[in-house]
């Protein structure tokens, strides 16, 4: 059975560009799982899939099929598509790959390695230890789902969805998780350039009236 429906035989080099699809699908599962806060366990009671099998197909040790990503796909509530990485007919978009970096699932929003860059980053709930570095140029934070902890010289903050920071890297800096639960981040690093609003509350701080 093929993995993926609409799956072309035309040339040789199909089985290759399908084995680099079926290499995403882990990723893409395991970050989706991730951002809807879910660990497998329960994953596998909603799907009826087994908890080892989940996690072979996250690690890429299970090949993907239509009988397995299809539950996933409504339990996330995501587009089928959207799991595979399967660009829309026609579409001149190029599709960026996802990637493991210090524990963290990075998505690079630009392509070229000069002028301003952008990440979608999501950051498990394990990732809470703050580890500070220093750098060149300005990094702007917007958080796109879940809460993040900042570490930025010595403000301990702590932002909400919506929320946005913008700072000088040369300032010890760090964000994670609050180990709550996994965030969400836009990342925007660019040297030099116009700096966001930003607006964050304070880590330790009560809750405005």
């Amino acid at each position: 059975m093929l993995p993926f429906p609409g799956t072309a035989r035309c040339n040789e080099s199909v089985p290759e560009a399908l084995d680099d699809v079926v290499d995403l699908v882990g990723p893409r599962l395991r970050a989706v799982r991730t951002q809807r806060g879910l660990r497998l366990t329960e994953v596998a009671d909603r799907t009826g899939i087994s908890k080892s099998t989940l996690s072979r197909l996250e690690t890429g040790q299970r090949r993907p099929t239509l009988e397995l990503l299809l539950p996933l796909a409504h339990l996330y509530r995501v587009p089928l598509d959207d799991l595979v990485g399967a660009p829309d007919v026609g579409d001149p978009r190029i599709r960026l790959k996802p990637r493991r970096v210090n524990g963290r699932t990075v998505l690079p929003l630009t392509r070229h390695p000069d002028g301003v860059q952008a990440w979608k980053i999501v950051i498990p709930a394990s990732q809470s230890t703050p580890q500070p570095r220093t750098h060149d140029g300005y990094e702007w934070l917007y958080v796109l789902t879940g809460r993040m902890r900042l570490v930025l010289g010595e403000q301990d903050l702590v932002l909400e969805v919506g929320e946005a920071v913008d700072f000088d890297t040369h300032v010890p800096h760090w964000f994670g998780s609050t180990g709550e639960g996994p965030a969400e981040v836009l990342s925007i690093f660019g040297r030099p350039g116009e700096r966001m609003h930003a607006r964050a509350t304070p880590r330790h701080d009560e809750p405005a009236p």
